[in-house]
């Protein structure tokens, strides 16, 4: 061949191969771009149907049931429980104001100490108020002389009259002489009365019992009377008072209960707190209802020794009423929300779960109080609502006992003994405690799956085995 000819250093076209730019090319570059997103389409189903699954033991009896909570309806006298917010105040509340003008010698109490009634308190400079006092009294001791010599002058008026050695005019003259200062007398003492009451203004004391406050003047400073500030405010923290609000709805049992004289009792706890700090019972009911709100004002008085309750804090209020007789109760998660109103599973003896409409008359401590709808003794799902549909088969979820561990779902092919210690919980379920209770799900989802869907097949075991080594 001849080397100048063109083409000639070029290799020949293989007799597979098509030559470029034939649609047989065109095909073959499709074929090889959609079948590449194929096969990792099918790689990646066979990765996922091939993992390792949870393994469940089948259900006994047919259908899996479906793994739940239960708890009993119980009938039991339950108190009636209206709930609100209260703001604590001093039973009694007194700024100590000084009632005169005068400099502040000294004070009779520490800041922050319990003081009597009648304890002193503050004391002015008195020496004006005794002068006066004595003022007072010297001319109520001059008016008293004046009197006793005219009424001697009175008594020989009288013989002389009676001898004409008088006229009567002049003894009409002395008898209104004794009546002046008969008058002057009584001014006097009324007098002596004001300056006494000036001098004891002087010294201030408690007028009630209870706990002192900041002080707000210091001895030396000149007081004035009703100053606004005063001397020190006093608070009578036993009793004391808590006024709290409810929903207006309850006006009538409130007043039903006083008509009938039975006091209403009324519990304070702290907020957010399940203990009460004190027991009290209401003694006003606001004579209006406040529009706006809705609210009814009503006024517990409790006794307060031990200082639980303080002016100004906030507490939460349970204002009992009386109490139900034979309530049906549940818990009031039992309780769900259904298109036509409140409706809980009921559990027949075969461990099938029913819809059953309830009325709810109240909850309050996390029961619900069922005025119809259910009887006593009837099982309720309480948890797991949310898998169950009308006429499934349920089973309580077991308890297990406090000795041995709870049994965990494992992987297949896994070593059961790198698997920790399962958590226990109570031996009735009822009474079971909530803490815990993300292991508690996590056991009922893991078993609500399995029996969704068959057990893993051998094949995944042997897969998992040679996976670490093992030979099939």
């Amino acid at each position: 061949m001849n080397p100048d000819t063109p083409h000639a250093n070029m290799r020949p076209n293989s007799r597979n191969d098509p030559p470029p730019g034939t649609p047989a090319a065109s095909t073959r570059r499709s074929i090889l771009f959609l079948g590449l997103p194929i096969l990792l389409i099918l790689g990646a189903v066979i990765w996922f149907a091939s993992r390792p699954r949870v393994v469940a033991p089948p259900a006994a009896g047919g259908d899996a049931a479906v793994p739940v909570r239960m708890a009993t309806v119980q009938q039991r006298d339950v108190p009636i429980r209206i709930l609100g917010v209260g703001n604590v105040q001093a039973w009694a509340s007194v700024t100590v104001q000084a009632r005169i003008d005068g400099q502040l010698e000294s004070v009779g109490f520490t800041e922050g100490q319990d003081v009597v009634q009648g304890q002193l308190i503050a004391q002015l400079d008195d020496r004006l108020q005794k002068a006066q006092l004595d003022q007072a009294l010297a001319q109520q001791a001059r008016d008293r002389a004046a009197l006793d010599y005219a009424q001697q002058d009175l008594r020989r008026y009288e013989t002389l009259v009676k001898r004409d050695a008088i006229t009567a005019q002049t003894l009409d003259a002395q008898r209104a002489q004794v009546a002046q200062l008969q008058a002057a007398l009584l001014a006097d003492a009324a007098q002596v009365a004001a300056a006494r009451t000036q001098l004891s203004y002087t010294r201030i004391t408690a007028p009630i019992s209870g706990r002192t406050g900041a002080r707000l003047i210091d001895p030396g400073n000149i007081v004035r009377a009703n100053l606004v500030e005063g001397i020190v405010v006093i608070n009578q923290i036993d009793p004391i008072a808590v006024t709290f609000t409810v929903p207006d709805s309850v006006f009538a049992e409130v007043d039903q209960a006083l008509r009938e004289g039975r006091t209403p009792r009324a519990l304070a706890y702290a907020s957010g707190g399940d203990q009460p700090l004190a027991e009290g019972e209401v003694v006003l009911v606001d004579n209006r209802i406040d529009p706006q709100s809705g609210t009814l004002q009503l006024k517990a008085r409790f006794d307060n020794p031990r200082h639980t309750l303080w002016p100004g804090q906030y507490v939460d209020m349970r204002l009992i009423l009386g109490q139900r007789r034979g309530a049906l109760v549940v818990p009031s998660r039992a309780v769900q929300r259904g298109p036509d109103g409140p409706l809980v599973y009921v559990v027949d003896e075969g461990g099938i779960a029913h819809v059953r409409p309830v009325q709810v008359a109240l909850i309050q401590d996390e029961m619900a109080l069922i005025d119809q709808g259910l009887s006593a003794g009837e099982r309720v799902v309480t948890e797991g609502q949310y898998k169950v549909r009308p006429g499934a088969r349920v089973a309580q979820i077991a308890a297990p006992a406090a000795a041995a561990p709870a049994p965990t779902p494992t992987l297949a092919g896994a070593d059961p003994r790198a698997a920790g210690p399962a958590s226990t919980e109570a031996a009735d379920p009822e009474a079971a405690p909530l803490a815990g209770a993300a292991m508690g799900d996590a056991l009922v989802d893991d078993a609500a799956a399995g029996a969704a869907r068959p057990a893993a097949p051998a094949g995944d075991a042997a897969g998992s085995g040679q996976a670490t080594g093992a030979r099939p």
